[in-house]
């Protein structure tokens, strides 16, 4: 692309660009929002807060996200263990579990060890 065109291109943007700006700046909606925002901004210089405290004021306890509420259970608020899907090449045999005290995991780790069987996880969900 010549530099010539390049410009024209980039002249003929900066029209539509422009076009566009003097259609917002006659809207009424911004002229709302620009007001409040200015009044907003003057109220808080005035009492010397900033836009966290005026955050934490109108929400004090926010939300918390929804991986982390999900994590907790309610009752003893501990997080709830991946589960774990392990399937054993030798038999075929697939293992679900939550935790490393599954009798049939166990089993497996004595007689193929505890690397071998930890190679066997096919995938964790939560």
């Amino acid at each position: 692309m010549s530099l010539l065109s390049e410009y024209m291109k980039k002249e003929q943007l900066l029209k539509q660009l422009s076009e566009e700006l003097k259609q917002l700046e006659g809207d009424q909606r911004l002229k709302n929002e620009l007001d409040f925002k200015e009044r907003l901004e003057a109220l808080m210089s005035e009492f010397d807060k900033s836009p966290r405290d005026v955050i934490d004021m109108l929400d004090p306890k926010p939300q918390q996200s929804t991986a982390a509420s999900q994590a907790k259970t309610t009752s003893s608020g501990r997080r709830k263990r991946k589960l774990k899907i392990y399937k054993n090449p030798h038999t075929g045999e697939v293992v679900e579990t939550r935790g490393g005290n599954q009798k049939t995991l166990k089993a497996w780790k004595d007689e193929h060890g505890a690397e071998t069987v930890e190679s066997w996880l096919v995938r964790t969900e939560d």
